[in-house]
């Protein structure tokens, strides 16, 4: 869709400072993904995550959005040590009152408000005037100046926009106390060349006391290269997601954008204080929030991003690792050396490998993990480094199961209908049940119910192999959902239905441990934006 001429601007002086603001956004714009809803707990944990690895800012929620968006926020925000909270919130008068609530005890709040500036938005979404739209900026940005120091204004559609106008709206925002502006491609339209263009115009237009921020989606896949235009442009934060999550087509994608400025110093001076060799763990720990699994071929933490199948690779890797890898693994997380592990290594080898993923297990705990690790090596010809994480992360989830499958036996096959016989130590007591259903999962599931009466509902169920080959370990993800509350579960085996049942009861143990806090409770919602 064209956009209106505007005048070409003078040239600019490109700002001195070259530390670039990475503000993410997971928490809102990620958690927007159709069927990415997050619950309490996961948020607070990824929040913390990207706190420890120096993220600049945390946009954690849409307070107004549900009141467990605002209890999440309100939690980040007391949690959070280091990196600025934000809030969410249209340019309404209660949104941003709730904002500024969820945010206030936060050591570094902010408040980030936004409203549509393009002529599609305003003539069929907002049904106003250029001038009405000016009108609400100036209110809402006092009305936010005046609960926090720190606030962020957005043009929705800004790449859409006349120039003019734009710069409009943009000056009005600074005259109202407006710290940040942020000039998003919300529907991933623009071209870098535009991108960078229209910084360099407001900038010219608007000055440069204020910080200038990019906000590019996906839809043509040019996220990542406008956000680093925009840098050219003179922006100097941008808005992004671990592994790219959000709306339609995703955001930039925090890992891809502070590798790019990493490794490409030497053409793009810029840097960011983030700590990459957490990156990995992030993107695992969203990917499991989120119920997206990562595209293997995924730029930075893709399983096959430092992965050589070819001869002619292999070869030259182990002639000098710079021939076909341009950062090494260890930056980014990933452990640069794969130890082969089987049926023949020993204790010994086994703590050493757990220590090189991240794993500190005391005695007790060591030992059970061995004896899982010695099973599933008797029935893999190799075992790989994730498959020792999930089992690990199998383990870790048990220690606070109330319920636990012990034993399945499933009767399958074109007669039908397809049978499963479960045993379950529910709180020390073996419990045994026989269920028919539609399919072995179904059935499966069915004899859970039985064992563990509720009354949930199943709203996702996701199978992918851990490792290839077809004695693969296969990983399941489970979400159920009651009375407005969503808990997921993950189990992991080499039995998909074994996996599959494992799952179902750890996404039950967790419903039935949140009714048992119910006075602590609160319902997720979304509320979609930018």
């Amino acid at each position: 869709m064209p956009r209106a001429r505007a005048r070409r601007p003078r040239r600019t002086t490109v700002p001195t400072d070259n530390n670039v603001i990475i503000f993410d956004t997971t928490l809102r714009d990620g958690e927007q993904s159709a069927g990415a809803t997050m619950t309490h707990d996961e948020k607070v944990s990824i929040a913390l995550t990207l706190d420890d690895m120096k993220v600049d800012v945390i946009e954690a929620g849409f307070p107004i959005a549900s009141q467990g968006d605002f209890e999440a926020v309100s939690e980040i925000a007391r949690q959070v040590q280091t990196s600025v909270v934000a809030g969410l919130a249209r340019a309404v008068p209660a949104d941003i009152a709730r904002a500024g609530e969820a945010v206030r005890h936060a050591r570094r709040p902010r408040i980030h408000t936004f409203v549509s500036t393009s002529p599609i938005h305003l003539q069929h979404q907002m049904r106003a005037s250029e001038d009405e739209v000016v009108a609400i900026i100036e209110k809402t940005v006092t009305q936010a100046r005046g609960l926090v120091d720190d606030v962020e204004w957005s043009g929705m559609d800004a790449t859409r926009t006349p120039l003019d106008y734009l710069a409009r709206c943009v000056e009005t925002a600074i005259r109202c106390g407006a710290t940040t502006i942020n000039l998003p491609d919300t529907v991933g339209y623009a071209t870098p060349t535009e991108y960078r263009a229209m910084f360099e115009y407001i900038r010219e237009r608007c000055g440069d006391d204020v910080i200038y921020s990019t906000h590019c989606h996906n839809d043509l896949g040019l996220a990542v290269a406008n956000s680093l235009a925009g840098l050219e442009g003179g922006a100097r934060q941008i808005e992004c997601t671990i592994n790219g999550l959000g709306e339609r087509a995703g955001n930039a994608a925090l890992e891809e954008v502070v590798m790019a400025l990493k490794v490409r110093g030497d053409v793009m001076p810029w840097t960011t204080g983030v700590d990459t060799t957490k990156l990995m763990r992030a993107s695992k720990l969203v990917s499991v929030a989120s119920g997206f699994q990562v595209q293997y071929n995924k730029a930075i933490v893709g399983k096959n991003a430092f992965a050589h199948e070819s001869g002619i690779h292999q070869d030259g890797m182990l002639k000098h690792a710079e021939t076909y890898e341009i950062m090494r693994p260890e930056d980014v997380g990933v452990h640069s050396s794969s130890l082969v592990m089987g049926k023949h290594s020993g204790r010994h080898a086994f703590k050493s490998k757990l220590k090189e993923l991240g794993f500190e297990l005391g005695d007790n705990a060591l030992q059970d993990a061995f004896r899982r690790f010695k099973d599933l090596a008797d029935r893999k010809k190799n075992v790989y480094d994730e498959d020792i994480e999930a089992l690990l992360e199998d383990q870790i989830q048990e220690v606070a199961e109330r319920a636990k499958v012990m034993s399945l036996t499933v009767i399958a096959g074109t007669g039908g209908p397809q049978k499963a016989i479960l045993v379950m130590d529910v709180e020390g007591r073996h419990v045994t049940e026989e269920a028919t259903g539609s399919g072995p999962v179904d059935a499966v599931f069915n004899a859970v119910k039985k064992i563990v009466p509720h009354e949930a509902k199943l709203s996702l169920y996701q199978v992918h192999a851990v490792t290839e080959g077809t004695d693969a370990q296969a990983e399941v993800s489970v979400r159920l959902e009651h009375d407005g509350r969503i808990e997921s579960g993950r189990g992991a085996d080499v039995d998909t239905l074994v996996a599959s049942a494992k799952a179902y009861v750890a996404a039950v143990n967790k419903l039935q441990a949140r009714r048992r806090l119910h006075a602590q409770g609160g319902d997720t919602g979304t509320v979609a934006a930018e």
